[in-house]
């Protein structure tokens, strides 16, 4: 892992610096975080304004749209993004950061051309079905079944914890092509037009008050083969690079802005007199101490990316397992800072750590984790 800075890294740091000085304070006002159509319109809006401006895909492979920055430039954009303030990638973030990259990596050429552009120029958002009922930690056991018809699958089945499903125009969609085969098998990986008929949305409330995930029932849809990504009953290995994105460099950003808040607890912390807890202050020592840590694998995963040819590798395991955990003990600390205010949803901290408890179970559980590390990092035999 090779990330000093070079000249050329800090002329890039410097005109990212420049340019974000003078587009942040022309921004529109942040929509209300529970007004997901507005919400859309907002992020899409800045996407398009990163692409304007030569910052949208960045790392994505210049084949692919993007800019093809070294590992080092896309950990200053980070962190020069998120120490400015600008907004996160937010309803955009599956397509850019999901289904985008697996397609880049594993779509045909015809597909890289009609959805990257659109994914990069803030055109279209996509969502994420993968998970069901019945078939979420051990999402192999999927039942949404989809029967070749022709040049199309019809699809009926059920997803849930859908992400943004209500404002999305695609659908990265797990479907089972072959019931007849061992359940890791006859799975593909399909891109579904969120107008199509037979598509029925019923938002899911968090305890945010956000309905930032779905239901989704699917009657009798009609999905074009040709929007099949890989080979048919090639969509768990297929999956399996979607979740490496997810896991490995999807919460890059969300490190960067961790260390932010821990910097701002200290200093509620010194104004409100908790500072005098020892005990506390012990504990956000040892948060900085983590959070520095997570930063250093943060690096490592995506230079190793960089290396394999941008699909991240097992060392996204390891950081989704401690990076989930790490939040949540972050935003336990907040509470305890705050105080009584812990209470007030209007506390900016108290959303992101209603937020938090969803960590350990978004993008594989811990347990699931653990098994992925022990298994594949460790080498250990699997559990009976």
């Amino acid at each position: 892992m090779d990330l000093d800075h070079s000249e050329e890294d800090e002329e890039f740091r410097a005109r990212l610096r420049e340019w974000l000085g003078k587009v942040l304070p022309a921004l529109p006002p942040k929509p209300d975080p529970t007004d997901w159509p507005g919400r859309r319109t907002y992020d899409l809006g800045w996407q398009r304004t990163l692409y304007d401006a030569g910052y949208a895909g960045l790392h994505w492979p210049v084949d692919a749209g993007g800019r093809g920055a070294t590992p080092t430039q896309h950990l200053i954009y980070l962190e020069e993004t998120e120490r400015a303030g600008a907004p996160y990638v937010g309803a955009n973030f599956v397509g850019l950061l999901h289904a985008g990259p697996t397609i880049a990596a594993e779509g045909t050429e015809e597909q890289r051309r009609r959805w990257l552009p659109p994914v990069l120029r803030g055109d279209e958002v996509w969502c994420q079905g993968f998970s069901e009922p019945d078939a979420g930690s051990d999402l192999a056991s999927l039942r949404t079944r989809a029967i070749r018809d022709g040049d199309h699958y019809v699809v009926s089945g059920s997803k849930i914890w859908t992400s943004h499903a209500e404002v999305a125009d695609w659908c990265e969609l797990l479907v089972r092509t072959d019931p007849s085969a061992p359940k890791h098998r006859g799975i593909s990986w399909l891109a579904m037009p969120m107008d199509t008929p037979g598509i029925t949305v019923r938002p899911l409330r968090t305890l945010a008050g956000s309905t930032e995930f779905a239901e989704v029932f699917l009657d009798d849809v009609r999905i074009p083969v040709a929007n099949r990504v890989g080979e048919e009953n090639d969509g768990w290995r297929v999956t399996m690079v979607t979740l490496s994105f997810e896991r490995g460099t999807a919460f890059v950003g969300e490190v960067v802005a961790c260390r932010r808040t821990l910097g701002r607890l200290a200093a509620r912390a010194r104004e409100n007199g908790r500072w005098d807890d020892a005990v506390l202050r012990r504990r956000l020592g040892r948060l900085s101490a983590e959070f520095t840590a997570l930063w250093r694998l943060t690096q490592w995963n995506v230079s190793e990316a960089q290396a394999t040819g941008g699909v991240p590798g097992t060392g996204g395991s390891v950081f989704k397992l401690r990076y989930s955990h790490a939040r949540q003990e972050l935003f336990d600390t907040a509470a305890e800072v705050l105080g009584p205010d812990a209470l007030d949803l209007d506390e900016e901290w108290t959303l992101d750590r209603l937020s938090s408890l969803s960590y350990t179970i978004a993008a594989g559980t811990s347990q699931i984790q653990q098994n992925i590390v022990a298994e594949r990092v460790l080498g250990l035999p699997k559990g009976r």
